[in-house]
């Protein structure tokens, strides 16, 4: 072993060999200074394989797997030889990183270098191929293993429950030599995952009674299953198991305990849940942000993030999710932007959240700069990634563009066909969206409600009456699907604009006579008697409208305009007193266009725009325009 000379901060280090310069690399990683670490590893001027695989394992163990990567790139190209160590960090990275190429190129040199009859690659292997849903390569390492251990059968059942393959993984569970805790607990969770509370709740029955106790990742896996379900008593009587088992005060069941309150934007009971853990983890400070996110308190949210010592991927893309959700999307963007600046690899949860923030904006310079940056991150791929990048064009109006982003979507899912069929409604391509509907009819995919809601919103709009009756009577003769009061409101509207107000009230109190009357229903009813000058119809709607939700604007503004149109002026005024008695006011109209990336928003009533008087002459001579097209150089 030679010796060296390197700096570690301020403090020159003589003469330290190479087996004490690894030593003290590992040592500073598990202390959390990485930073020292690599500075340390970096000033080593002979590495051995041993030093290349201590900060490859500083770097795995804090989460850092890009610099994983990185670092086995240059070890590479050092020409230093990776053993069973190196393989393993860097297939540990591949997993987490989901990176499936990658993985397998690893998996190429593992055969190479001749370690494919390691037991702790051939784990890794496995546990990487499950990770990146690839179920029949982890099998298939598997299968050509000489020997196997308790984790290559969890790793394998891991790899067959995260596919979604239960009956797999079932005979693999029934044929283990021997069941581990964790064995049960990924059968559990994985059926959490899935939503079978049931089989979930079964599994927990039969490991107690095969006398295997639960832990804090039983628990934790129950109370996530239990975060899904809409009705919160399994959640309540969990968490009473759990604190009679005293497992309360492990931190993954105290987080799990955070993010279910959080779902139920039961905000009290996060915090108390939050204030009682003694070591907070980054999974707990996150909890903490999605609740205050969750129940709109972005500022509280922003402190927590402020205050949490460690912040990951899960910490930026909640706040980033948040401010979309709340729409603060300028704060989502910016927030981005400083995640990038801060090197965090972003992932597809981000990517997806961001996008959003894109679409309530209309920002469609900054949706290119994050479809460019997909690209490069290689999320293209990514169904949730492709279907954000579908209603990102559509909502910021170019429809090509995002007919173009879902045919790139190599894996379409039903929100896939949902999102575009909504966009072709959205641009009035009403051909295109029942096209569309055809074609998934034909690749075997089942609409669903949310696809009868985007078809008769775009009849509606478009006036296709006898259209939208077909797809109207289809739910129920063909595909067994029942009327939701969504369905029925797009229903009455599209009679009433047709002018088929008559069929339009028969609808509203058919309706009413098998559920409670939704104001909705009734405004889709109201605005039709608007369109249609049906005074009686609709003086009656208000009125009824005015008493039942008193305090929602919308009707008043309906029934006023109806006065007004029928030439009863002091009926109108009357309502718009009563109106005003109440504190309301009417939403103003606001309109916004993005120019060189920047957003200039227009609301009615406001003119202190600087070129307000400019503007409105461009708006008079493209309304003369419009009327008179001969002089523009157009033909009818």
């Amino acid at each position: 072993m030679g010796c060296c000379v390197f700096n570690v901060g301020n403090h020159y280090v003589h003469g330290l060999h190479l087996f004490q310069a690894t030593s003290k690399i590992v040592a500073l990683a598990k202390l959390g200074r990485i930073t020292s670490a690599r500075k340390l590893f970096d000033e080593i001027p002979h590495k051995d394989t041993v030093a290349w695989n201590a900060m490859l394992s500083g770097y795995s163990r804090l989460g850092l797997h890009q610099e994983v990567l990185c670092l086995f790139h240059r070890m590479r190209i050092a020409n230093a030889r990776p053993d069973d160590f190196t393989f393993t960090a860097m297939l540990s990275a591949c997993a987490d990183l989901g990176e499936l190429r990658g993985g397998m190129k690893i998996h190429a040199q593992v055969v190479v270098s001749g370690c494919q009859s390691s037991l702790p690659v051939n784990n890794s292997l496995i546990h990487m191929y499950g990770k990146c849903l690839s179920a029949l390569s982890a099998r298939r390492v598997f299968e050509d293993m000489n020997c196997t251990n308790e984790v290559s059968w969890c790793s394998l059942l891991f790899a067959y429950t995260s596919y979604g393959l239960f009956d797999a993984a079932r005979g693999v569970f029934d044929g283990m030599p021997k069941r581990t805790e964790i064995a049960w607990n990924i059968m559990i969770s994985g059926y959490g995952q899935c939503g079978d509370v049931e089989l979930c709740l079964g599994f927990f029955k039969k490991m107690q009674s095969d006398s295997h106790q639960p832990d804090q990742w039983t628990f934790s896996s129950l109370m996530n299953a239990f975060s899904e379900l809409k009705e919160p008593f399994c959640g309540y009587m969990m968490h009473g198991f759990i604190i009679r088992s005293g497992w309360v005060k492990a931190v993954e069941v105290s987080n799990s305990i955070m993010s279910f309150y959080s779902k139920l934007g039961s905000h009290n009971d996060v915090v108390k849940v939050f204030e009682s853990i003694g070591i907070r983890t980054q999974v707990s400070w996150n909890a903490m942000i999605d609740a205050n996110m969750k129940i709109g308190d972005t500022h509280e949210a922003l402190l927590a993030f402020q205050q949490a010592p460690e912040k990951n991927v899960v910490s930026w893309t909640s706040m980033i999710t948040g401010y979309a959700r709340n729409r603060h999307g300028e704060q989502s963007l910016s927030f981005f932007v400083d995640m990038m600046g801060n090197h965090i690899q972003p992932d597809d949860f981000t990517f997806g959240a961001v996008l959003h923030a894109c679409s309530t904006l209309a920002t469609l310079g900054h949706g290119k700069m994050i479809h460019g940056s997909i690209m490069r991150h290689g999320f293209h791929a990514y169904v949730y990634v492709g279907n954000g990048l579908v209603n990102m064009y559509a909502k910021c109006g170019d429809i090509q563009g995002s007919n173009s982003a879902f045919n790139d979507i190599l894996e379409k899912d039903l929100v896939s066909w949902n999102t575009m069929l909504f966009g072709f409604g959205l641009h009035g391509l009403a051909t295109q969206a029942l096209e569309l509907y055809e074609e998934m009819a034909v690749s075997g995919l089942k609409p669903d409600k949310v696809t009868f809601i985007g078809l008769l919103m775009t009849c509606s709009h478009l006036g296709l009456v006898e259209k939208g009756r077909a797809l109207f009577e289809s739910m129920v003769s063909v595909h067994g699907l029942f009327h939701e009061i969504e369905h029925v409101t797009c229903m009455v509207d599209l009679l009433g604009r047709g002018g088929y107000m008559a069929q339009a009230r028969e609808l509203v109190e058919e309706y009413s006579r098998t559920g409670q009357v939704e104001t909705g229903l009734l405004e889709a009813l109201l605005g039709a008697c608007l369109a249609h000058s049906e005074v009686r119809m609709g003086a009656n709607l208000g009125e009824y409208l005015k008493i039942f939700e008193p305090r929602k604007e919308m009707s008043y503004v309906l029934l006023s305009n109806l006065y007004c149109l029928s030439g009863q002026w002091k009926e109108a005024e009357m309502v718009r007193k009563t109106m005003a008695d109440q504190g309301l006011k009417k939403m103003p109209g606001c309109s916004w266009i993005e120019v060189r990336n920047k957003m200039t928003v227009f609301v009615a009533g406001d003119h202190s725009h600087p070129y307000m008087e400019e503007l409105y002459k461009i708006l008079n001579f493209l309304k003369f325009e419009m009327r008179h097209p001969c002089f523009s150089g157009f033909k009818n």
